[in-house]
Protein backbone atom coordinates (compact mmCIF):
# COMPACT_ATOMS: atom_id res chain seq x y z
CA UNK A 1 0.00 0.00 0.00
CA UNK A 2 1.48 3.45 -1.05
CA UNK A 3 1.13 5.61 2.16
CA UNK A 4 1.09 9.08 1.46
CA UNK A 5 0.56 10.66 4.92
CA UNK A 6 -1.20 10.86 8.32
CA UNK A 7 -4.73 12.61 8.32
CA UNK A 8 -6.49 14.30 11.27
CA UNK A 9 -9.57 16.16 11.05
CA UNK A 10 -10.29 18.59 14.13
CA UNK A 11 -13.81 20.60 15.22
CA UNK A 12 -13.22 23.79 15.85
CA UNK A 13 -15.27 26.74 16.75
CA UNK A 14 -14.03 29.57 14.94
CA UNK A 15 -12.25 28.90 11.89
CA UNK A 16 -10.53 31.82 11.57
CA UNK A 17 -8.77 31.83 14.47
CA UNK A 18 -7.70 28.09 14.11
CA UNK A 19 -6.72 29.14 10.46
CA UNK A 20 -4.56 32.31 11.66
CA UNK A 21 -3.05 29.73 14.40
CA UNK A 22 -2.07 27.05 12.50
CA UNK A 23 -0.31 29.15 9.67
CA UNK A 24 2.00 30.77 12.49
CA UNK A 25 2.69 27.50 13.79
CA UNK A 26 3.66 25.62 11.03
CA UNK A 27 4.85 28.47 9.45
CA UNK A 28 3.16 28.16 5.84
CA UNK A 29 -0.32 29.29 4.25
CA UNK A 30 -3.56 27.36 4.21
CA UNK A 31 -3.70 24.86 1.25
CA UNK A 32 -8.08 25.16 0.70
CA UNK A 33 -10.27 27.27 2.47
CA UNK A 34 -13.86 26.81 2.17
CA UNK A 35 -16.79 27.81 4.00
CA UNK A 36 -16.66 26.13 7.75
CA UNK A 37 -13.49 24.29 6.23
CA UNK A 38 -9.99 24.56 5.94
CA UNK A 39 -7.04 22.04 5.28
CA UNK A 40 -3.08 22.65 5.39
CA UNK A 41 -1.29 19.83 3.26
CA UNK A 42 2.05 19.97 5.19
CA UNK A 43 5.15 18.28 4.11
CA UNK A 44 6.82 18.70 6.92
CA UNK A 45 6.02 17.35 9.13
CA UNK A 46 3.85 15.43 7.03
CA UNK A 47 0.62 15.63 7.60
CA UNK A 48 -2.94 16.03 6.11
CA UNK A 49 -4.58 18.11 8.41
CA UNK A 50 -8.40 19.90 8.13
CA UNK A 51 -10.19 21.68 10.06
CA UNK A 52 -14.44 21.73 10.61
CA UNK A 53 -16.20 24.44 12.25
CA UNK A 54 -18.81 23.18 14.40
CA UNK A 55 -20.06 23.64 18.16
CA UNK A 56 -17.91 22.87 20.90
CA UNK A 57 -19.15 19.53 22.34
CA UNK A 58 -16.12 18.41 24.30
CA UNK A 59 -14.98 16.36 21.03
CA UNK A 60 -12.31 18.00 18.82
CA UNK A 61 -11.40 15.02 17.09
CA UNK A 62 -13.57 14.89 13.85
CA UNK A 63 -11.91 11.66 12.72
CA UNK A 64 -8.66 10.40 11.94
CA UNK A 65 -7.29 8.93 8.32
CA UNK A 66 -4.05 7.86 6.24
CA UNK A 67 -4.12 9.27 2.87
CA UNK A 68 -2.98 6.58 0.02
CA UNK A 69 -2.00 7.03 -3.37
CA UNK A 70 -4.96 5.12 -5.35
CA UNK A 71 -8.02 3.18 -5.32
CA UNK A 72 -6.31 0.45 -4.90
CA UNK A 73 -4.61 1.12 -1.84
CA UNK A 74 -8.06 1.34 -0.29
CA UNK A 75 -8.85 -1.61 -1.27
CA UNK A 76 -6.07 -3.14 0.00
CA UNK A 77 -6.59 -1.33 3.29
CA UNK A 78 -9.99 -2.89 3.12
CA UNK A 79 -8.59 -6.24 2.58
CA UNK A 80 -6.16 -6.01 5.24
CA UNK A 81 -8.98 -5.26 7.85
CA UNK A 82 -10.99 -7.89 7.11
CA UNK A 83 -8.29 -10.17 7.49
CA UNK A 84 -8.07 -9.01 10.68
CA UNK A 85 -11.38 -9.08 11.75
CA UNK A 86 -12.14 -5.49 11.89
CA UNK A 87 -15.47 -4.45 10.63
CA UNK A 88 -15.11 -2.12 6.91
CA UNK A 89 -17.31 0.64 5.45
CA UNK A 90 -16.33 1.81 2.25
CA UNK A 91 -17.41 4.36 0.03
CA UNK A 92 -16.52 5.25 -3.70
CA UNK A 93 -16.79 8.83 -5.31
CA UNK A 94 -18.04 10.69 -2.38
CA UNK A 95 -18.13 14.53 -2.04
CA UNK A 96 -16.74 14.85 1.09
CA UNK A 97 -14.61 18.01 2.28
CA UNK A 98 -14.67 19.35 -1.22
CA UNK A 99 -12.58 16.78 -2.70
CA UNK A 100 -14.09 13.48 -4.27
CA UNK A 101 -12.54 10.29 -2.51
CA UNK A 102 -12.90 6.85 -2.24
CA UNK A 103 -12.33 5.34 1.33
CA UNK A 104 -12.81 2.66 3.77
CA UNK A 105 -13.34 2.96 7.55
CA UNK A 106 -13.09 1.18 10.96
CA UNK A 107 -13.78 2.33 14.40
CA UNK A 108 -11.02 1.89 17.12
CA UNK A 109 -12.54 0.19 20.32
CA UNK A 110 -13.58 3.88 22.29
CA UNK A 111 -15.56 4.87 18.69
CA UNK A 112 -12.66 7.04 17.02
CA UNK A 113 -13.24 6.59 13.53
CA UNK A 114 -10.36 5.59 11.36
CA UNK A 115 -10.39 6.21 7.77
CA UNK A 116 -7.76 5.25 4.50
CA UNK A 117 -8.81 7.23 1.66
CA UNK A 118 -7.73 8.40 -1.50
CA UNK A 119 -8.39 12.22 -2.85
CA UNK A 120 -9.51 11.84 -6.72
CA UNK A 121 -10.54 15.32 -7.16
CA UNK A 122 -11.45 18.84 -5.91
CA UNK A 123 -15.24 18.73 -5.27
CA UNK A 124 -17.14 22.15 -5.40
CA UNK A 125 -19.00 21.14 -2.10
CA UNK A 126 -18.33 19.88 1.40
CA UNK A 127 -21.00 17.51 0.97
CA UNK A 128 -22.95 15.29 -0.83
CA UNK A 129 -26.83 15.90 -0.56
CA UNK A 130 -28.22 13.31 1.83
CA UNK A 131 -24.94 12.35 3.41
CA UNK A 132 -23.97 10.72 6.45
CA UNK A 133 -21.22 11.64 8.57
CA UNK A 134 -17.86 12.10 8.55
CA UNK A 135 -17.17 9.05 11.21
CA UNK A 136 -19.78 6.51 10.27
CA UNK A 137 -22.49 5.61 13.14
CA UNK A 138 -21.76 1.59 13.43
CA UNK A 139 -19.07 0.66 10.72
CA UNK A 140 -20.82 -2.16 8.73
CA UNK A 141 -19.23 -4.93 6.41
CA UNK A 142 -20.07 -4.38 2.87
CA UNK A 143 -19.21 -6.24 -0.43
CA UNK A 144 -15.56 -6.87 -1.23
CA UNK A 145 -15.88 -3.72 -3.53
CA UNK A 146 -16.14 -0.52 -2.56
CA UNK A 147 -19.96 0.65 -2.07
CA UNK A 148 -21.52 4.25 -4.04
CA UNK A 149 -22.38 6.00 -1.31
CA UNK A 150 -22.77 9.79 -0.17
CA UNK A 151 -21.23 10.66 2.59
CA UNK A 152 -19.00 12.69 4.47
CA UNK A 153 -18.80 15.78 7.59
CA UNK A 154 -22.03 17.36 8.77
CA UNK A 155 -21.48 20.87 9.49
Amino acid sequence: MNILKPHVSLNVTNLDDSVAFYEKAFGVSVSKRRPGYAKFDLQAPSLNLSMIEAERTGINASHFGIQVASTGDVLEAKTRFEASGLTTRTEQDTACCYAVQDKVWVEDPDGNAWEVFVVKADAPVMKAEASTCCVPPGAQNEAPQIQKSSGCCPR
